[in-house]
């Protein structure tokens, strides 16, 4: 039996990683449309300095995928202790931001207290991403951090947002939150606490370890993007532009959004197309910049919810250790999503790059544009899924319909979901587990 996977980022190396142990399977094909593997889990480098797409720490509450993650990279590991900080109003407050109220003005600190003790929605039925922040922490916390930051990194109105993405944040306690208030710091999200990180080499080195322990069932085809599928009587002809490729049986972590479009079936319909248009996402632009002062500290990563500040998400990239690091110099990612057609979208680069300087300035880690040593920008277009009003409704119609058709859905984008990168292995080795019963 033999097995061809569209995509070649990290939920198709893992799904290969786990079917290579079946018996039944003879063939695992690989087909990427990039130079090399990886998708949005590889490492670039500029002027020495390594950096991934976003901060891809590694980190769960699955110890089986955990611990699977971690040998894998072997000694080419190093364990850190997170210290992210909220930037508001220049001060540095621990994340979460209700867990460390204290560092606030004592305005803001008077109006989220009070708000949360005397919060009229907490008895109401939360439909949407907005309403279950005023259900659980109030008007004062939703208003001073949460509302304004979803906003930012998401593009798109939290109303018009489900609650798939925070519906299992638990509501504190009213005693942490006068605890908070009073200046004692709580620890949250404990199993985040710690985390490992490659000494070299990025997370793209989490991608180089599963390959290397792949056998030889499995072959990877780079420089194959996939133009069409047609259903065929044996199973499925992919045309690429590598050529043409026949798959027995059929599993893509390709955006399903693009597959839809690809895909020539009889059962094909406009609802199905119309529904897979109606898919909501975010690129991303990943901002390089290297300083030569150090304002951050020991700390890893900034929120700043500030407007006035493009990005939504800083990250210090000297954190991870010495491979990362310039000698008297700071280098930071900064990270700005926007959607197709949007004013960042139509910025060009350098636009993008003032912009995040600019930033800089305005949270106080550089003095001017002179601070600045060198930059450099990329862009993805698949970032982050939005989980909009209309998202499981949509997803349910097109999984049940690849189901149909014998193709089987994996990976952030393949399946529409917002993984992380232990969601992703998890997901493939299940999916490896039940393929045949599914």
């Amino acid at each position: 039996m033999k097995f061809t996977i569209l995509g070649g980022g990290l939920s198709a190396l893992s799904l290969a990683y786990f079917l290579q142990n079946n018996n039944k399977i003879e063939k695992i094909t690989i087909l990427e449309k990039s130079d090399k593997a990886g998708g949005i889990c590889r490492t670039y480098e500029e002027k020495g300095i390594q950096y991934d797409v976003g901060p891809h720490i590694i980190f769960s509450k699955d110890k089986e995928i955990l611990d699977l993650m971690n040998s894998l990279l072997g000694e080419n590991n190093e364990k850190h202790r997170r210290s992210n900080r909220i930037i508001h109003k220049k001060r540095f407050v621990q994340y979460p931001f209700e867990n460390d109220l204290s560092k606030l003005p004592q305005e803001d600190i008077d109006y989220c207290v009070n708000a949360f003790l005397h919060n009229p929605y907490e008895d109401y039925e939360a439909k949407n991403m907005l309403q279950f922040f005023l259900k659980t922490f109030g008007e004062g916390i939703t208003n001073t951090y949460l509302r304004p930051y979803n906003e930012k990194i998401w593009k798109f109105d939290p109303s018009f947002m489900d609650t798939q993405m925070v519906e299992r944040i638990p509501k504190p306690p009213k005693e942490d939150i006068l605890r908070s208030a009073k200046g004692e710091t709580i620890d949250g999200y404990l199993h985040q606490l710690y985390f490992t990180y490659p000494k070299n080499g990025g997370t793209e080195a989490l991608i180089n370890a599963f390959i290397s322990k792949l056998t030889a069932k499995v072959e990877i085809i780079t420089d194959a993007e996939v133009k069409k599928v047609e259903k065929c009587i044996n199973g499925f002809k992919i045309l690429t532009a590598a050529g043409m490729y026949e798959a027995e049986n059929l599993v893509s972590t390709m955006p399903v959004n693009e597959l839809v479009k690809i895909y020539n079936s009889d059962s094909k319909t406009f609802d199905i197309l119309n529904t897979a248009e109606n898919l909501r996402f975010n690129s991303i632009a990943i901002c390089i910049v290297n300083v030569k002062k150090d304002y951050a500290g020991d700390n890893y990563a900034f929120m700043i919810a500030d407007k006035n500040v493009k990005f939504h998400r800083l990250s210090k990239l000297d954190f991870m250790g010495k491979g990362y690091h310039i000698d008297g110099t700071a280098t930071y990612m900064a990270e700005i999503t926007y959607r197709k057609n949007d004013l960042y979208d139509k910025a060009s680069d350098d636009e993008l790059i003032k912009d995040v300087i600019k930033g800089l300035e305005v949270i106080g880690f550089i003095d001017s544009s002179e601070d600045v040593n060198f930059t450099a920008l990329k862009r993805f277009e698949y970032a982050y899924v939005i989980y909009d009003l209309n998202h499981r409704r949509n997803m349910d119609k097109i999984k049940d319909y690849f189901s149909k058709e014998k193709i089987y859905l994996n990976g952030r984008f393949g399946s529409f979901e917002y993984l992380n990168m232990d969601a992703i292995i998890r997901q493939s080795k299940n999916l490896a587990e039940n393929i045949f019963v599914l």
